[in-house]
Formats: structure tokens, sequence, C-alpha cells
């Protein structure tokens, strides 16, 4: 079937490849192309009557040492288990092809459907995808050994049926230090990539704090982060003349808060996604004394008589 795409996806179609960590997948036939990332194309496939996502690394000649540094990565993948986490089901490496094969989720990137902009995402849902978010990246730093995303962006951002949003693409960090992060040649996806990592200086964790803020940006506006500056611009604009994002002036002062602490230019200032959940669940709090009071002055309201009533 049809699938909404990002920006310049191309089409093609999904061959079966197959790993030690999989069945063979000589039944998987491909379907729609879903998606471009950020060194490889998502498809969505059928593996043995079951739909999948099968990532395609961009073809390329991989080195042995690429090779082994993607088994590693696979390895501590296959390990992972947390419900806003997306379910790692197979890979395979081999000179000609790199590919990882995951559980497939029906609505798409969180992209899409921020760019789609139906109409379903309510502000409760909103926050409740932030949460998903922030304890899937929570779950991701705090494994042993911590695992920096490096990618965080709301088109590796996936909904279920049930509007539960996973985080996808990660693990994959020491291959995309090769294929990814070459902004000066004006690829990759600066628009979410913190200051430092834009000025090629050493980052951690809290780099990913800063891609999350991007993230709850766009869940505010819908908007394409940067969408008026070219690669190079955003580089300059956010590495080293420090600019940030607009934050629209109707935004709830609590959301406003949490963006600009994730976007503090010292990343040690930035909070750990734990306080960042703690903070988003107060919120949410809030949000649902809020909807209580509303009712209740509603059906009060209701109850009452108007003199034309008698």
């Amino acid at each position: 079937r049809s699938a909404t795409t990002e920006p310049g996806s191309p089409t093609g179609t999904a061959t079966g490849y197959c790993s030690r960590w999989a069945r063979p997948c000589t039944s998987s036939r491909p379907t729609a192309s879903s998606s471009t990332g950020s060194c490889g194309t998502v498809y969505h496939a059928l593996w043995y009557g079951s739909d999948v996502a099968v990532k395609l690394f961009s073809k390329q000649e991989y080195s042995e040492e690429m090779i082994n540094t993607f088994r590693q990565e696979v390895s501590l993948m296959k390990k992972l288990r947390h419900p806003s986490i997306i379910l790692f089901m197979g890979a395979v490496a081999s000179e000609e092809r790199l590919c990882i094969v995951t559980e497939f989720l029906p609505r798409g990137s969180l992209f899409q459907l921020l760019q789609k902009d139906t109409g379903k995402l309510d502000p409760r849902r909103k926050l409740n995808m932030a949460i998903d978010i922030a304890r899937g990246m929570n779950y991701l730093h705090n494994s042993i050994p911590t695992i920096v995303h490096r990618d965080l962006k709301s088109s590796n951002l996936l909904v279920d049926k049930n509007w539960t949003v996973k985080v996808a693409d990660f693990g994959l960090s020491r291959l995309k230090l090769e294929t990814f992060l070459t902004t000066k040649g004006g690829k990759g996806t600066p628009q979410w990539m913190a200051p430092e990592v834009l000025r090629s200086e050493p980052s951690n964790e809290k780099s990913d704090v800063y891609s999350y803020g991007v993230v709850l940006w766009e869940l505010v506006t819908h908007k394409i982060p940067w969408d008026t500056l070219n690669p190079m611009q955003i580089i300059a604009a956010v590495g080293f003349m420090d600019r940030r994002l607009e934050i629209p002036s109707n935004t709830d002062p609590h959301w406003a808060s949490i963006i600009e602490s994730c976007w503090d230019s010292d990343p040690q200032r930035r909070p750990s996604f734990q306080e960042l959940l703690e903070r988003l669940q107060d919120l949410q709090k809030q949000y649902v004394v809020q909807a209580r009071t509303r009712r209740e002055a509603a059906g009060k309201g209701a109850g009452k008589m108007s003199p034309e009533d008698c």
C-alpha cells in the first residue's frame, strides 16, 4: 500500500535478507517505501505474512571493521525491551548490504502525523506522546552501557495503532559517525542537532536532550524546524550564533519552560530524561485536574434553570 513519505523519500523495493538473529526472510516481499533516514531507506515489507519494517542502509562497500561494528551494535539492540522502544527482529551484515528488521507501526512517524495535522492530536495526546518518548530515551540512557541515540528526531519516532510513540533508529551510533555526521558537506538533518554536535565537539547523552526539545517544539507548532534555512545556515545559526527556534507566545508556559531547558547552551545544565519525565508527569496531572474542573463546571451550568425554563 502507499505510504506518506518525508521530503526526498524515494520509491523502490526491499530485498528479503536474513541473518542469525532472525528466521530466513525468503517469504518477505516488498510493499511501499516508508521513509528515508539519515543513512538508509526504510521499507514496509511482509515477513511470513507479518508486517515488518526493513531498513536498508545506503548502498556502498562496507569494510570488515564497519561490519563488525554493526554486528556489535545489533548484539546490543536485540537485548533491549521496553514499551517505548521499537522491537528489533533481525539483521543482516555483509559486504554488499547492511539492514535491520523491526516491528512495523501502522501510523508511521510522528513527523508524518504532525505534517498531516488531522486534528486528532489534542494537547493531552501530545503530552502522552512526549512522555512516551521521554520514557524510551530514559531507558536508553540508563542502559548498560549507556546508549546515546545521536539522531533523535520526529521521523525516527514511530506511532502504533494506539497512539503510543516508540523510539527507533537508535543503537547505530558508531555507524552514524561515518555515514550521518557529514553536515559540513551539506548532508544530514542538522535541524535537530545540538550546537556542540554541529561544531563537531565531543558530545554525550545531553545532545539527545537538545534534540528532544526540538521534537517538543514540533509538537507545539506542527512545523518543520528551520525550514527556511539550508544545512550550512543552520550550522552557523545554532552552532555558532547560539540561535534557537521561536516558541509561540501562546504555548503553555510549563511546556515552553521544558523546551527552553532542553536547549541550554551548556549541555551539563540540560535536564536528564528522568527529570524531564517527572516534569511532564506533573504537567499531565495538571491537565487531568483542569479537565475535571471543566467537566464539573459544565455539569453545574447544565443543572441551573433559567427564568425561561420556569
